[in-house]
This record gives structure tokens, C-alpha cells and sequence, in this order.
């Protein structure tokens, strides 16, 4: 009904408009030939198909009808051209069923222009004859140059005032003003076609329709770079055209599917692309109008919400989203169970960018993973957002990236002793930062600083490529060592880590067997699923693959059952307090003998002194590391601390802890 009533208001008014205009001056219309009313009649029938670009706003319609209507001004003036106009415009507002307020913005627009262009013409005396001259060309290109200025000019002035920044993309907006252009100068062609005979002029409709395939060719263009493939739903692109208009009181809720690799395993991609196509669709059935869903690739969506008024009506949206997807998928006659972890992004100013509400809005996607949280609102009060830390954290990107030599990221390894033997069996890489201002950044601060961000993955392909690059160098000498390096959750989770470690392997015709992987207790429980896949197929190309920290997070023992895992290593905490704290080294004693059990290697951080290390003797640890044996040093210091080194066995271990321990 409101639609009805809308066409119904802007015929009327352009009725009106239009019969003030021929009342005011009813001597001007009698006196026009039978060119004008060809021409206008022309003008209003090809407005029932306008050229549309990419959507709908009025500002990105081009009307067919402005060749005719610019001619018509040119040669009778403004007022005869502005009465086509308006009613070609309105024939444009019925057929695309446009509100009042933007057709009346179109024709305000186009009535702007016309008078703009008639005003050159009448300050030239420009007249198109049937000899039309050089001078006369250029004047019409002049007139044409000044429709444009006028029409394209009111539209941005109106968009600014409306939101004070509005971004168009240049290739939509030159694609437009190119069509715009060719459309008004054909029309002193339609006008001089007209003096010579009037049965030419409709031959111009064939020209105009080769303007529209142009235009339309280019939309279809357009909305396939804007469209996913799969899903139909918009894409990233999508996402930054429309956050780069700008706007307040905006959401953005990233959604990263959990366990959507195991689906992919289990029933095959074919299934998993049918699965995404069903949650995007039950995502756009939830999500409102006015809001805007995308697939940013892979398993990951987002929501750009409008109208969100401060982070608790986001969280309610988020966990709206999150019930609407825990409903079962029915694929192929199985129910598959789809979870979503949820970060949020609130978008205050409206010039903030694309980029940098993904990142927050992945950050805090990643937080809520490792809390073990379904949703999580970023939060630029944080510790971990701190300016400071965000300064280190550019200040790290940067370095990644340029990958100069002397950027200060290096590389420090710490010697693993097989306890019965002495022998060294590997050792650990241990991340170092040489700040150019800061100084010595460690690795606690680093990971913490980098590890809930994208970042980290170019920080773990950079140590990941420096040590697969130092075992060959050990290896070509003659002194092969077995390496291990930290990986992250995230690393974990993007799952690409495992063609990484792959390439670099057969790069540097490295064996498998020489690089062995730790994970955390952390990065396991965040999502167990994914992180099985991963480092299940780690294990099949023959990497080692070594529990970190064992005993300090909240992980089920059952992960030991179900993780292809080498080796566990015992906490320092636990280890450093096992000399003087019978609490401590019950708990020691308690994992390698778990680690026994299940035919694992036990391995002791933190050893610093010769009783701790007699007493791991005693309890069984396969293997040692820590400063009682040696500290973390560069590759050069390595090289001369092995060949100083000479294996020592441990002595027989006190019969009993010393009195007075806790």
C-alpha cells in the first residue's frame, strides 16, 4: 500500500510540476515543431528501462532520457527540456518504484543540470544548425562538461551533507560519468538527424541500446566481484564498499565456524560446501534487513549490524546468531551440529575502516576461543590493546614484513640432555626481539603481545623458516640436531601451518624427523577438534609433536589418549619448586610416570641445579633442559658450547627429600 501510494504522490507532482511550467509559458509550446514532441515522446518511453549501477541509490541511475532532454535544451531552451525531463524522470521513479524523496532528489539533480547546460548555451548563443561547425562541436562538449559538473556535483554535496564522508568506487563512478557523457553527446547528433528528417531520429534507440549493455555488462560486472561464489551472499569486497560510506552505531561480528575442517574429513568438501551454503542462508534468514551478512572465505562470516546501541545489544545479537545456527544441519540425511566462536567490533567513529574493524573484530574472535567463550567483544581498555603494546605490535609487523637482515628478530636455542646418557638430544628455539629503541624484547612479552592477532602467523612462518634453515646449515656440518618450536593456537587453527612446515621442509631437503613441534595446554582446548586435524597430519608427514607446559592448563587426560603426541613437558613451575616442595615433586613424578604409561617422553624444563637433576634421574624424566646445563644461546655460541660439551651422567639421587620441605 505504501508503495502504491508513493507512485501514486510523485506522478502527481510531476503533473503539477509540469502543467505550472506549460501555463506560464503556453506561447513557447505551441510554437515548438514536431521534432521537440518526437524527441520528448522518445524521452519519456526509454525511461522505462534507466541504467542501474551495482544498487539502487538514486545518485548511481542513469537516465536514457537525458540524450533527448539535452538536445531539447540546446535548441528550444531551458523550460521545454525541463518539462520532458520531469516526466521522463517520473516514468523512471514508477518503473524502479523509487520513495518520493529520492525520485524528487533525481529530478532535482537533473533539473539542475539542464539548467546549467541551457545557461552556456544561451551565454554562447549556441544553436545546432544542419551545418554544425568546429565551434559548435566544442561549445557542446563545454555544455555537456557543465551537465555533468552540475548533476554529479549537487549529488556529492548532498551525500557529504548527509554523512559527512561517502566513498564511491572510482571504477563504478567513471564507468557512470563515461555513459553519462556518451548519452549527452549523441543527443546534437539526434538533433541534427532531426532537421534532415524526422523518420531518422527513432534510429537512435539502437545507439541507446548499446549504451545500456555497456552499462548493464559493467554492473554484472561489479556485483560478481561483490558476490561469493557459493554462498550468493556479499563478500569482503562487499563489506569494504559498504563500511567505507561511513556511519555510527555499528556492529561488526565476525563468525568463525568450529570443527568445520572435521566435516570436511568426515563427509567430504562437497558436503562442507553444501553446509556453508546452508549456514549463510540461515544466517541471512535471521539477520534483518538493514543489516548486512557476508562469507569472508573459508569457514568465516560476518555480520555488519546497524543500529547497535553499545556492546551489550551486540552480544545479544551475537548469541541470537550463535542459537540460530545451533539448530542441526541436515546433510545427506545426518545432522551436523555447527558451533560458531563470535568476535565483535563496535564501530563508533564513522571513518573508521574496513581493515581495522576485521582485525578487532578477529581478535576478539580469538579471545573468545581461548576462554573458552562462545562471544567476545573487543576491548580497546585491555591490557593487551594498550597503546603501547599496539605500538610494539606495529613496530613487529613492520619488521616482519620488510625482512631486512638487521631487523632484530633472532633466534636462540637452548640444548635438551637426555638425563642417562648426557648426551644432547635437540634443542629448543627460543624467540628473541632486538628492539632499536626498547632494547631486548623476551618471548613472554612477545607472545602475548602478538598472539591474539594475524601477526602471529607471519611471525611463526618467520621463526619456522630461520629454524628449518639452521638445521640444514647443522645438518650440511656434519652435527645434525632435532629442533623444536612453539606454535600458537592460531597457528593451529588457520591449519596452513602443516603446508608451511611441508614446503619448508622439502625446500631445504631437511627430514622430518629433525623439527618437532610444542603445543599448549591453551591452544588445545580452544578448539580440540580443529587442532587434532592439524597436528594429526603433522604427525603423518613425521613431525614430533610435543605437549608444552603439561599440568598447568585445564586439558582432559584424554587428549593424551587421542593426540599423536611424542613427548610432554613438565612445567617449570612444577620443576623448580621439586628440590624443596613435596607437592611439587609428587607432581613430577605423577607425569613421567603417566608419560611412561602411555610411551611418551618426559622432558623437564627449568633445571638449574644439580638436585633437581639427580632427582628427575631418579624418577625416570628422559630428558632435561635449563640453565644448570645451559642457557639459551645464538647458533655461533651453540656451535662452541658443543664442541666443549662432554656428556655427564647424574649421580645416585638422595634416598629422601630434605627435612623440612612443604
Amino acid at each position: 500500500m505504501g508503495r502504491r501510494r508513493a507512485l501514486v504522490v510523485t506522478a502527481g507532482i510531476a503533473v503539477v510540476v509540469d502543467f505550472v511550467l506549460w501555463a506560464f509559458v503556453p506561447g513557447d509550446f505551441a510554437a515548438l515543431p514536431g521534432a521537440y514532441w518526437l524527441m520528448a515522446a522518445l524521452a519519456v518511453v526509454v525511461d522505462a528501462r534507466p541504467y542501474v549501477l551495482a544498487d539502487r541509490r538514486a545518485s548511481s541511475v542513469i537516465l536514457p532520457s537525458i540524450c533527448f532532454t539535452f538536445a531539447i535544451a540546446l535548441a528550444w531552451g531551458f523550460v521545454p527540456a525541463l518539462v520532458v525531463q520531469l516526466a521522463a524522470v517520473t516514468v523512471a521513479g514508477v518503473r524502479m518504484r523509487l520513495p518520493v524523496r529520492r525520485t524528487l532528489h533525481l529530478a532535482v539533480q537533473h533539473a539542475a543540470a539542464i539548467g546549467a547546460a541551457a545557461g552556456v548555451a544561451a551565454m554562447v548563443s549556441l544553436r545546432i544548425g544542419p551545418q554544425p561547425d568546429w565551434d559548435d562541436a566544442l561549445l557542446t562538449v563545454a555544455a555537456a562538461g557543465v551537465w555533468i559538473l552540475a548533476r554529479y556535483g549537487l549529488a556529492a554535496l548532498v551525500a557529504w551533507a548527509g554523512s559527512h564522508r561517502r566513498r564511491r568506487r572510482a571504477r563504478k563512478q567513471s564507468v557512470e560519468v563515461l555513459a553519462t557523457a556518451a548519452l549527452l553527446l549523441l543527443g546534437p547528433v539526434v538533433l541534427a538527424t532531426a532537421q534532415v528528417g524526422l523518420a531518422f531520429v527513432p534510429l537512435v534507440l539502437l545507439a541507446l541500446h548499446a549504451v545500456h549493455r555497456m552499462v548493464r555488462s559493467t554492473g554484472e560486472s561489479e556485483r560478481a566481484a561483490r558476490v561469493d561464489s557459493l554462498t550468493g551472499l556479499p563478500n569482503r569486497r562487499a563489506l569494504q564498499s559498504v563500511v567505507g560510506e561511513g556511519g555510527r552505531e555499528r556492529a561488526l561480528l565476525l563468525l568463525d565456524l568450529d570443527r568445520f575442517r572435521a566435516v570436511n574429513d568426515a563427509l567430504g568438501h562437497r558436503v562442507g560446501d553444501r553446509l556453508l551454503v546452508e549456514v549463510g542462508r540461515r544466517l541471512a534468514d535471521v539477520v534483518p534487513a538493514h543489516d548486512l551478512v557476508v562469507r569472508l572465505g573459508g569457514d568465516e562470516f560476518a555480520v555488519l549490524a546497524n543500529r547497535v546501541d553499545g556492546a551489550p545489544e551486540a552480544r545479544r545479537i551475537a548469541y541470537h546468531l550463535a542459537e540460530a545456527l545451533n539448530r542441526p544441519f541436515a546433510m545427506d540425511g545426518l545432522p551436523v551440529d555447527v558451533t560458531a566462536s563470535i568476535g565483535i567490533a563496535l564501530q563508533d567513529a564513522p571513518d573508521a575502516d574496513c581493515a581495522t574493524l576485521l582485525r578487532e573484530a578477529e581478535v576478539a574472535m580469538y579471545d573468545a576461543k581461548q576462554r573458552g567463550d562462545q562471544v567476545a567483544v573487543y576491548g580497546p581498555d585491555a591490557a593487551h590493546h594498550s597503546p603501547d603494546r599496539l605500538a610494539l605490535l606495529a613496530d613487529l609487523r613492520r619488521a616482519l614484513r620488510e625482512d631486512a637482515p638487521d631487523d632484530g628478530i633472532m633466534l636462540f636455542y637452548q640444548p635438551q640432555i637426555a638425563i642417562a646418557t648426557g648426551e644432547v638430544v635437540g634443542v629448543e628455539a627460543l624467540l628473541r626481539w632486538q628492539h632499536p629503541e626498547r632494547g631486548l624484547v623476551g618471548p613472554e612479552e612477545l607472545i602475548r603481545v602478538v598472539e591474539p592477532t594475524p601477526v602471529m602467523r607471519l611471525l611463526t612462518g618467520r621463526v619456522l623458516h630461520n629454524v628449518v634453515a639452521q638445521l640444514a646449515a647443522w645438518r650440511e656440518a656434519g652435527t645434525p640436531l632435532r629442533a623444536a618450536v612453539n606454535v600458537s593456537a592460531r597457528d593451529l587453527h588457520a591449519g596452513g601451518i602443516a603446508d608451511r612446515v611441508e614446503e619448508l621442509l622439502h625446500e631445504y631437503g631437511v627430514p622430518a624427523d629433525l623439527l618437532q613441534l610444542e603445543i599448549t595446554e591453551s591452544a588445545l582446548m580452544a578448539d580440540p577438534h580443529r587442532v587434532l586435524n592439524t597436528i594429526t597430519r603433522l604427525d603423518r608427514m613425521g613431525i614430533a609433536i610435543s605437549l608444552d607446559d603439561f599440568g598447568t592448563g585445564y586439558s582432559s587426560l584424554q587428549h593424551l589418549r587421542r593426540l599423536p603426541l611424542a613427548e610432554v613437558k613438565i612445567d617449570r613451575s612444577f620443576v623448580l619448586g621439586m628440590s624443596t616442595n613435596r607437592g611439587d615433586a609428587a607432581i613430577v613424578r605423577s607425569v613421567i610416570d603417566l608419560a611412561e604409561a602411555m610411551g611418551l617422553r618426559a622432558v623437564a624444563e627449568g633445571v638449574e641445579d644439580e638436585l633437581t637433576w639427580r632427582l628427575l634421574a631418579a624418577a625416570g624424566c628422559h630428558a632435561a633442559q635449563g640453565w644448570f646445563h645451559a642457557r639459551p644461546m645464538p647458533p655461533a655460541d651453540l656451535a662452541i658450547w658443543l664442541s666443549r660439551y662432554r656428556p655427564v651422567r647424574p649421580g645416585p639421587a638422595p634416598l629422601a627429600l630434605p627435612t623440612g620441605l612443604g
